[in-house]
């Protein structure tokens, strides 16, 4: 059986390489045909949000934008915490397509099966 990865983000243009690494790191593993699910909190939440991602720059880096294509390309699933976005007034409505809201209970729950690894950048 196939394990799932889920990454949590908790760093935006904040700290770029952390931020940069986890974008990474989910793509190509999307790309290497496992299921990812990557969770924005923190700062990373605004790259959420159309258009955002285009601003981040990060030299040497893949840009984000084609970073979170390949995710969502490639049946990633992307989520941004409910509270991270509810203190920046983000709703449902602001998100690229594809992305979804949701709080700890649904990350608790997709982290702890076996079969599940669990990264936090």
């Amino acid at each position: 059986m196939a394990k799932k990865l889920v990454i949590k983000v908790t760093a935006g243009a904040d700290a770029p390489e952390r931020c940069s690494q986890a974008f990474t790191v989910a793509a190509v593993a999307v790309a290497s045909g496992v299921e990812v699910s990557l969770w924005l909190t923190g700062e990373s939440v605004w790259f959420a949000l159309p258009g955002r991602a285009a601003e981040f720059e990060l030299p040497h880096a893949a840009p984000l934008p084609e970073l979170i294509d390949g995710i969502r390309a490639g049946g990633g699933a992307i989520t941004v915490c409910t509270q991270c976005a509810a203190r920046r007034d983000i709703e449902q409505k602001d998100l690229i397509e594809g992305a979804g809201i949701a709080g700890a209970q649904v990350f608790v729950s997709e982290i702890m099966p076996d079969d599940v690894q669990a990264l936090v950048y």
